[in-house]
């Protein structure tokens, strides 16, 4: 699973969205991968209760989050989202728990996880300027031309 092919497959770029709490903003990013057949609508409500439960666990850095749940969570093939809000929002209690790019993934089991889809994002990441590119990004293309 390739960040880029993901994203096209699954038609799940969202850009210039708004949310005004953390809970719209991943609903966001569920409902398109949803749509596009890669998870079922319950792989929302299981963020939403791990995140209830341990915090928002899936902050990588301050604006970006990378909400996802575990496999038999209504996973239903590795895919991945991007949605980038118009502002950010708050995730936690912490100064640093907001986001304005949200990565949502599903990924059908916990290896493909760790080993294919948290490298990419870092490797995306590594370059600080990428997360200004996205936020400023004004079409698909210009989101997949980022992604590589």
């Amino acid at each position: 699973m390739t960040l880029r092919d993901s994203l096209i497959e699954n038609n799940s770029i969202l850009i210039n969205q708004e949310a005004k709490t953390w809970e719209e903003a991943v609903k966001l990013g569920t409902d398109v991968l949803v749509k596009s057949g890669a998870i079922e609508p319950r792989y929302y409500d299981e963020i939403l209760k791990s995140t209830k439960e341990l915090g928002p666990y899936y902050m990588l850095i301050p604006g970006i989050a990378m909400p996802h749940s575990r496999p038999e969570s209504g996973v239903i093939k590795d895919c991945f989202g991007i949605t980038i809000l118009k502002n950010p929002v708050k995730f936690g209690i912490e100064d640093h728990e907001y986001a304005q790019i949200l990565f949502t993934l599903a990924a059908t089991s916990s290896d493909a996880h760790a080993a294919i889809a948290i490298p990419q994002i870092v490797d995306l990441l590594d370059d600080e300027e990428n997360m200004d590119k996205l936020i400023a990004a004004k079409t698909i293309e210009e989101v997949l031309e980022i992604v590589g």
